[in-house]
């Protein structure tokens, strides 16, 4: 079929048009469904699948990490109990209020018992306090021979109690002595009443919630 052939088809007589150009128009026309019925309706039909579809690979995900959890249960739980033992242990080091004072006199007794001279000794009037621990610093000035000034330093450390020296600086004196500036740091539990304030007095800081 020539293109003048087709220029003489009648569009009012399909019908009796040949099999070719009568298959080609049909074609067009449901093509142009299709179109018509994907962009006003498959189309949004499609996005919804999609969206379902990704909905349902991320709850897989959930559910695998949540199956995941649920096996490793019993690991996680003793591996909480394993650091709530480490913490109890190491919050017996810190001293209750009521031991504040024999941990002072620890201190002082130590490097008394080094022969050392204490040419200052001030605890400092107030505890800074943190979420469940309070620290005191001690200004020190302290005299005596190198080797008994590292015996100190070195006794601090075996105290039962956490004691930490800081801001240490050494300085010579009269002979073999030197003079010791240094900032003991002491620190001791709050108690639950103690905890409670300082919780409520972080949270008074941050304001209220928006």
């Amino acid at each position: 079929m020539t293109l003048d052939d087709i220029k003489r088809l009648d569009p009012k007589k399909i019908g009796s048009w040949p099999a070719v150009p009568k298959f080609a128009v049909l074609l067009i026309v449901l093509v142009l469904m299709l179109g018509l019925a994907y962009w006003f309706d498959w189309k949004e039909q499609y996005e919804q699948i999609e969206a379902e579809r990704t909905k349902e690979g991320q709850l897989k995900t959930v559910f695998i990490d949540k199956k995941k959890q649920a096996l490793n249960l019993p690991a996680y739980r003793k591996q909480l109990e394993d650091i709530e033992k480490q913490f109890g242990a190491l919050l017996k080091q810190l001293p209750g209020k009521s031991e504040m004072d024999a941990l002072l006199t620890d201190i002082n007794q130590a490097g008394l018992g080094r022969g050392l001279q204490f040419e200052l000794f001030k605890p400092a009037a107030e505890e800074s306090t943190k979420e469940f621990y309070a620290e005191r610093p001690i200004t020190i000035r302290i005299t005596g021979s190198y080797h008994d000034l590292g015996a100190f330093a070195s006794d601090i450390g075996k105290l039962s109690r956490i004691v930490t020296l800081n801001d240490i600086s050494l300085a010579a004196s009269k002979g073999d002595t030197l003079v010791m500036d240094a900032t003991a740091k002491t620190f001791r539990y709050l108690d639950d009443e103690e905890i409670a304030a300082q919780r409520k007095k972080d949270k008074d800081k941050k304001g209220p919630a928006k």
